[in-house]
């Protein structure tokens, strides 16, 4: 999934009556206050599981949950979502996994899975985990030879692939004769020298289960053990192989069960890719845990039409997407002339909300409608996001929490309960964890430290990189700079690698400073970085130039001043550069200027590559 250059659909709002005085009058107050008057929680649900496999959770959900829902998949753009079931998704799973293992000897062997989100997808994954060998989720937006050193590095023994990947797997067979076989989803093709359809090898593994070979169904998984490699995308260096393993993940959904209440009625959206730590756990086994569904995200542009039609509880998303939403929704009130109405509702909502009213849902009910109706959770994480979304979001009456974790901590570290919210923070250390801060300055920031048993087992034959980031005592150098207050929520303030320090030793977190320039109407999108001065300043002038590379928002501009020259846009970025310096202490203050063509390059979940932005310059 490119997500460097996304583009959100406009909202395809009806017009907004907004009628909200009559809402108010129609509704019982009584009725609501009985409901809704309940002593606010303070300590994590008692009711928290306690899952040491994957393979767990799994057999459980499919007896248990059988003719549910669970995985919602679009056939193609103008049919319907189809459903399919647990029972029928325990079937698939059981076949594949006892096909693998039996017929392609594949036990205990790596094999890559990598594609667009879809039902294969989840099937060949969660075969992986309950017994097959070790999953390598895998990046499809990686360029042949990435993909290529990823096969040689991971030394996978097959490749589960989606059509779409076709002719680059067909380009690279030849040069990785060591790959046994070739796995291409949506495909009944039977088995061919090194090439076979995932349909056919279900179809042959039921067949196997009918026979009475349930070899698959009983493996026994252990805990410990290594079964998944996740290469990172990270942002200020080349890819490493994270090692996971099977309570890694479980003790995910544990840590996610004591802070926020996942019910069999709810559905997920899926939107970000499924390579990815963050979406494979939570966006995929946390629901299966709980016996929810996944609604399947046909792509970038049907976010909108697709989320109306599948009407899901709780969006799992970045900060990107999350603002563009809030953007476009917003956009619409303002155009159909409602946006004060909608701001004196907050303010009457709040007020009787503190008093034990809540009616948010119903005096909001028409921006619910087009949000398909039943959204109550959207959850943010992986980068910073403007504190503003997320109060809008609360005060409308969506629970809006953040995670923070790393591929490394599989990932969730932390996370917000949805019974104490607190916005602007990355949520509170999971109940498992012990984060800490690390040598803090006078403002209690310092790296933060993570101790949890959700964290790898190391990197992928790299023990000197393993000790480089977890101490003796088993805590892992997070490299995010942050603080912790004194109701125990985190606050990142920055990485440390980029981490900008003056002559007088203070040091400045570009973050901090581009999550201002974004407000800016006419700024895109903006990385802030220490410009080494030219060779030919005096000696004495050796200070790092606070320097802002800016994507300018050209549409806006146009919008605003018409269509101007490069040159003016420059000036008129600059100004609103200076206006921005006044907010900030003089030492962080922005010295330069630098405008930038195209897109920044960025990781599977919008974090810029600072790294190769900063190559040779």
């Amino acid at each position: 999934m490119d997500l460097s250059n996304i583009k959100i659909p406009k909202m395809k709002f009806k017009k907004m009556k907004m009628n909200m005085v009559e809402e108010l009058n129609e509704i019982d107050y009584e009725k609501i206050e009985k409901k809704n008057l309940k002593k606010k929680r303070e300590t994590p649900y008692e009711d928290t599981t306690y899952y040491k496999t994957v393979k767990e959770f799994f057999l459980k959900s499919i007896n248990e949950y059988s003719s549910r829902p669970c995985i919602l998949e679009k056939p193609s753009h103008k049919e319907p979502y189809k459903t399919i079931t647990y029972k029928e998704f325990g079937e698939d799973v059981l076949g594949l996994g006892t096909a693998l293992i039996n017929i392609l000897n594949l036990k205990d062997k790596k094999v890559i899975i990598i594609g667009e989100t879809q039902y294969g997808w989840y099937v060949s994954y969660m075969a992986m985990l309950c017994g097959v060998g070790i999953a390598v989720p895998t990046d499809r937006e990686l360029p042949i030879n990435e993909l290529e050193s990823i096969i040689r590095r991971s030394r996978a023994s097959a490749i589960i692939y989606s059509p779409k990947k076709y002719e680059d797997i067909k380009k690279i067979k030849e040069r990785v004769p060591e790959v046994e076989y070739f796995i291409e989803m949506k495909s009944d093709k039977p088995i061919k020298q090194k090439e076979v359809g995932l349909e056919h090898l279900i179809d042959l593994g039921k067949t196997l289960i009918k026979s009475g070979n349930n070899s698959f169904e009983q493996i026994e998984i252990d805990p410990e053990e290594f079964k998944i490699l996740f290469f990172t995308s990270g942002t200020t260096s080349n890819s490493k192989g994270v090692m996971l393993n099977n309570r890694n993940l479980a003790e995910n959904i544990n840590a996610v069960s004591a802070y926020v209440k996942i019910y069999p009625i709810d559905r997920l959206f899926s939107v970000l890719p499924l390579h990815h730590c963050y979406e494979s756990t939570i966006g995929f086994l946390l629901p299966i845990a709980c016996g929810a569904s996944v609604a399947i995200c046909e792509g970038l542009r049907y976010i909108v039409p697709n989320i109306q039609e599948s009407k899901p509880t709780g969006i799992l998303t970045v900060p990107l997407l999350v603002e563009s939403l809030y953007k476009k929704i917003n956009e619409k009130i303002v155009k159909n002339k409602k946006d004060k109405m909608v701001n004196t509702m907050i303010s009457v909502t709040n007020a009787l909300k503190g008093a034990g009213i809540d009616i948010k849902k119903k005096v909001f009910r028409e921006i619910y409608d087009n949000l398909g109706g039943n959204l109550r959770i959207i959850v943010s994480a992986a980068a910073p996001i403007d504190k503003k979304v997320g109060t809008w979001l609360e005060d409308i009456g969506i629970s809006f929490l953040q995670g923070y974790g790393l591929t490394e901590t599989a990932p969730i570290s932390a996370l917000t309960p949805e019974y104490k919210t607190c916005v602007g923070s990355a949520g509170k250390a999971i109940v498992q964890a012990d984060i800490k801060v690390k040598d803090p300055n006078e403002n209690g920031e310092g790296e933060l430290l993570i101790k949890s048993p959700t964290l790898m087992l190391g990197y992928y034959e790299d023990e000197e990189e393993t000790k480089k980031v977890i101490d003796e005592d088993g805590y892992f150098n997070s490299g995010d700079i942050g603080y912790i207050d004194e109701d125990g929520y985190i606050f990142i303030t920055g990485r440390s690698k980029n981490v900008i320090v003056t002559q007088n030793g203070k040091n400045i977190y570009p973050e901090e400073i581009e999550m201002i320039l974004d407000k800016v109407d006419e700024i895109k999108e903006s990385m802030v970085y220490g410009k080494k001065p030219e060779s030919n300043r005096k000696k004495e002038e050796k200070e790092l130039i606070i320097t802002a590379r800016v994507i300018p928002d050209y549409e806006k501009i146009e919008e605003i001043y018409g269509k101007i020259s490069k040159d003016e846009i420059y000036n008129i970025i600059w100004k609103k550069i200076k206006e921005v310096n006044k907010k900030l202490n003089s030492y962080k203050a922005i010295k330069s200027l630098e405008i930038k063509e195209g897109e920044f390059e960025k990781t599977s979940t919008m974090k810029i590559k600072r790294y190769k932005e900063l190559v040779n310059k």
